[in-house]
């Protein structure tokens, strides 16, 4: 859809009149507003779903944002990812998972607490906010040329299927935990109206709505900033990492309007969980990723940033309306240093 809708923006030589871009671009506008309402209305269904489901099996409903939100809001980075590495794009498949994880992490939570003050419980704190970190770190080592003495910075075969055996122990420890610890009791009146069967209809219906409706929002991104003249490299850079996101985003969300403060967080936490063990794992097992210095710098960015998280979590057991300021800046921040770096080179 990019080239080909590139290139239906490009009016033909000798062309006087400015009515044929004007008539060309609206399309891509009203999809982009069809597409938006897709992430929305799909978002309100995935969560009310999910919620359902945690609220029938007695689930926490951090576990459902963990495992079930994750890995359905990951399916976009997944897409992206995997499709670079069968075609050789090793360094957009490593970058779209390191640049999702800072935006999840600074832009995602940081918007959630907007809304509502986020609550990080316990278990957050100890088990899934440090098991992140652990990753991140493993993840630097694993690329990081100075590893076992290599000369390139890649993700090979056995590293990938690795990280990818890393998510399913993850996945299974949560699940002991989760049927160890059920202390979520079903509102009657819901799970009554709820069958377990509708609920997960309802996810995957809103689901399929929600990656649809991101995919749909990049596509015809991508062809209004063509159309208004941005460079391949500023789209990419702008556009597709945020892109792949935009379930991350508009599930959160939804889910702190709703008062599910564990299941936004438990998202994003477990998306960015899910985008290295899952997603790259995947990714370089297939096919081995080879990658330049800036996405190694920009995954120890990602790890600065998450300490830094982490610390004010363990110091506040909450992220407030000024945190979450204060992370959209850093974010905003980190915008500006990739745009400059992009231009230097």
């Amino acid at each position: 859809m990019y080239a080909l809708s590139s290139g239906r923006l490009r009016a033909k030589p000798g062309e006087p009149s400015a009515r044929f871009h004007i008539m060309e671009i609206f399309l891509p506008i009203l999809l982009l507003i069809v597409g938006f309402a897709f992430l929305v209305y799909g978002a309100d269904f995935f969560v009310d779903g999910c919620c359902a489901v945690a609220r029938t099996l007695h689930i926490p409903p951090l576990i459902i944002g963990l495992t079930i939100v994750a890995l359905g809001t990951s399916a976009p980075e997944a897409a992206v990812s995997i499709t670079a590495a069968l075609t050789g794009s090793d360094g957009l498949s490593a970058g779209n998972c390191v640049g999702s994880n800072i935006f999840n992490l600074l832009v995602v939570v940081g918007l959630c607490a907007l809304f509502n003050p986020v609550p990080v419980g316990s278990k957050v704190l100890k088990r899934d906010f440090p098991f992140s970190l652990i990753v991140e770190g493993l993840v630097l080592l694993l690329l990081s040329d100075f590893l076992f003495g290599k000369t390139t910075n890649m993700l090979g075969h056995v590293a990938g299927f690795s990280l990818f055996g890393l998510y399913i122990v993850y996945l299974i420890v949560l699940i002991i935990d989760a049927r160890r610890f059920k202390t979520v009791e079903p509102a009657e009146d819901e799970a009554k109206d709820m069958p377990l069967w509708k609920s997960f209809l309802i996810i995957v219906v809103g689901a399929a709505a929600v990656v649809f409706g991101g995919d749909l929002v990049v596509d015809e991104a991508v062809v209004i900033a063509k159309f208004f003249g941005m460079s391949d490299t500023l789209i990419g850079l702008s556009i597709v990492a945020i892109g792949t996101s935009l379930p991350e985003l508009a599930t959160s969300i939804v889910a702190a309007k709703k008062g599910e403060l564990e299941l936004a967080l438990g998202n994003c936490i477990g998306s960015n969980i899910a985008n290295f063990l899952f997603v790259l794992g995947l990714s370089s097992g297939i096919s081995t990723v080879i990658v330049g210095p800036n996405v190694i710098v920009d995954t120890i960015i990602l790890i600065a940033a998450s300490l830094l998280v982490y610390i004010v979590c363990i110091a506040k057991k909450k992220l407030g309306r000024p945190e979450g300021i204060a992370m959209l800046l850093i974010y905003a921040a980190y915008t500006a240093f990739i745009f400059s770096r992009e231009l230097i080179h």
